[in-house]
Order: C-alpha cells, then structure tokens, then sequence
C-alpha cells in the first residue's frame, strides 16, 4: 500500500509560482508512473502531467510549458513546479500513481489533495 500526502497549494496571485509537492510512503513508488490531476469547482478532475520512473513526462495542452513536472525516486517525491498561474489553474490539486506507463498508467492510489487558488 502507497500513501501519497501532497503539499504546497495556497493563494497566488495570477502570474505567481506555486511548488507542489508529494510525498510517497511505501514499497514500489520508484517504479510507478506518477501523475498530477486537478479538480476544480463544478468540474471533473482532469489530468495535468505525468512522468515515469525514468523521468519521462506528458502535459496537457493548457500547462505545458508553464508547468514542470520532476521526481526524486530517492526521496520518493514528486513535485509540480507552477509558473505563470491563471485564475483558471484554480482548483485542488491531486497526486496519483500506480503501474503502467507514460500515457496509459493506473491510477491506484491517491493523496487527499492541496488546494491552489489563484486570484487578485
């Protein structure tokens, strides 16, 4: 059993950064795809990013290039480094992972989420 506890969310003003990060507890994190997932009020979660255990990532359309996704398998973490925040990016934030691979992995364990607001 993986238990995932994220961190990092906050209010940011819009242009802001935000680092979020997750931390792993339990075997077999360095070889599962981890991902990060958003929910956003009257919305259903949406993928945002995902990398491998070999540090290969995939973005939705709408962050790439304003998020960065990283990991240190050592420290079973991952991070979501948030640059140019919109107040569309507003919503809680989840980490996920489990087996498979960059595109197509399963999501079979979940954090409790951090909440990212971005407003003036």
């Amino acid at each position: 059993q993986v238990q995932l506890v994220e961190s990092g969310g906050g209010l940011v003003q819009p242009g802001g950064s935000l680092r979020l990060s997750c931390v792993a507890s339990g075997p077999l994190f360095s070889i599962y795809v981890m991902g990060w997932y958003r929910q956003a009020p009257g919305k259903q979660r949406e993928f945002i990013a995902a990398i491998t255990s070999g540090g290969d990532t995939n973005y939705v359309d709408s962050v790439e290039g304003r998020f960065t996704i990283s990991r240190d398998n050592d420290k079973n973490t991952i991070w979501l480094q948030m640059n140019g925040l919109k107040p569309e990016d507003t919503a809680v934030y989840y980490c996920s992972g489990g087996p498979g691979v960059l595109r197509a992995f399963e999501n079979r364990f979940w954090g409790q989420g951090t909440q990212v607001t971005v407003s003036s």
